[in-house]
């Protein structure tokens, strides 16, 4: 079957949530299918969109979603030992998965730092393909399928998790000082590391000043 894999992922930037990657494959009649449809990257649409748009390209095309809540997301990178090595994990596993349901030697991914440890894990897992890493891959539909699958997976996560805490937590890593010290005064640093990216800056601050400092 000819084609090609995209992935990107969703929450990296992001103090609250997780971080979820997404691999989606795509052949010519299911780009086709998805160009109809006026697929765009996550990054110029809105949420409501966001979520409409996955839930098509999951109904049409194979894919995957690999999604490491807050919890999990820090004790693996303190094993990691650095965002890159997870990043390339998370590409690696979701590649894998969605190479276990189709025939592929080739994935586009945007470029990222981690692209000779995306590499060196899929050869790890016995995965021969082609690794096109580009500057601005959103424009390629196989990437900006998987941007709209796995920014769909990050939001309702983020729903998810705000429910379970009282808190509304925002998007971003601005303005979610406020949101932070909600969550440390319902449970603490072990609630904080349930919903949130403890290695961020945000954290020393959230944990050592006092929540009358605004």
């Amino acid at each position: 079957m000819i084609g090609r894999i995209g992935t990107d992922e969703a929450g990296k930037g992001d103090y609250f949530g997780p971080l979820v990657v997404a691999a989606v494959f795509l052949d010519d009649r299911r780009e086709a299918i998805l160009a109809e449809l006026g697929l765009r990257e996550s990054k110029v649409v809105s949420d409501a969109r966001c979520r409409e748009l996955s839930r098509q390209v999951r109904e049409v095309c194979s894919h995957t979603i690999v999604r490491i809540n807050p919890e999990r997301y820090n004790a693996l990178r303190e094993k990691m030992g650095n965002l890159n090595h997870l990043l390339a994990w998370a590409h690696a596993r979701a590649i894998e998965d969605v190479l276990g349901e189709v025939a592929c030697d080739r994935v586009v991914t945007d470029r990222f730092q981690a692209g000779d440890l995306l590499r060196r894990a899929l050869m790890e897992r016995g995965r021969r393909v082609t690794v096109e890493e580009r500057t601005g891959a959103e424009s390629d539909l196989a990437v900006a399928a998987a941007s709209v699958v796995a920014r769909a997976a990050f939001l309702a996560t983020l729903a998810r998790l705000s429910k379970e805490v009282g808190v509304t937590l925002p998007k971003g890593a601005t303005h979610v000082v406020g949101a932070a010290r909600q969550v440390v005064a319902r449970g603490g640093r072990e609630l904080l590391r349930r919903v949130a990216k403890l290695h961020f800056k945000t954290t020393a601050r959230v944990l050592s000043t006092p929540p009358s400092d605004g």
